[in-house]
């Protein structure tokens, strides 16, 4: 399907990739799961990225987020991403599988007892070792330990298929579903 308009044509400039999805909203108001083990055969260690360099988050977002055309960070720019990333609300979790990055969450304190898992997933060479159940369980508990009223996700057709059984599997529920365009820039696509 051919997204340019006949002005970007006679301009000259690629018209941006829209992707269509359905966004699933989930919410969580206590943990509901046993406790998950790690991996076995891997040596699994979960560390608070204090303050992380944007380099590392920027490595961190596009290597997870790469496949599901996660965007909205890659369109900041280093200031206004580490504004976030090092803000007082914004906790980032980094796993190490045998001591290499293997995937990363970051929950934003929104306020009120609202606590969003705003980023989760894994880096793609550790998909299908089992590691997505047990960072979301520790997700979980690192969200819950603040005592928050509320724990809320959103996933959507584009991210990894296994994503919302997994959400649903460890109790989150879904609250609301969306359609929405995702317009990525030829430059980013």
């Amino acid at each position: 399907m051919n997204t340019e308009t006949g002005a970007e044509k006679e301009a000259g400039k690629a018209a941006p990739k829209r992707l269509e999805t359905v966004v699933t909203y989930l919410e969580m108001t206590r943990p509901s799961h046993a406790f998950v083990p790690p991996p076995s055969g891997l040596r699994m260690l979960l560390m608070q990225a204090h303050k992380p360099t944007v380099h590392f988050y920027r490595y961190l977002y596009d290597t997870v987020g790469g496949p599901y055309h996660w965007i909205d960070r890659r369109l900041l720019s280093d200031a206004d991403l580490a504004r976030i990333i090092t803000a007082e609300t914004t906790s980032i979790f980094v796993a190490y599988a045998d001591g290499v990055p293997a995937g990363f969450f970051e929950l934003d304190d929104r306020g009120e007892g609202e606590l969003w898992l705003a980023y989760f997933g894994l880096i793609p060479d550790f998909h299908g070792r089992g590691l997505g159940k047990w960072l979301l369980a520790e997700a979980i508990d690192a969200a819950f330990a603040r005592e928050p009223k509320v724990l809320r996700v959103e996933t959507c057709t584009l991210d990894d298929p296994r994503a919302l059984p997994l959400y649903q599997k460890m109790g989150f529920v879904p609250y609301e579903r969306r359609e929405k365009v995702i317009e990525i820039p030829p430059d980013l696509s």
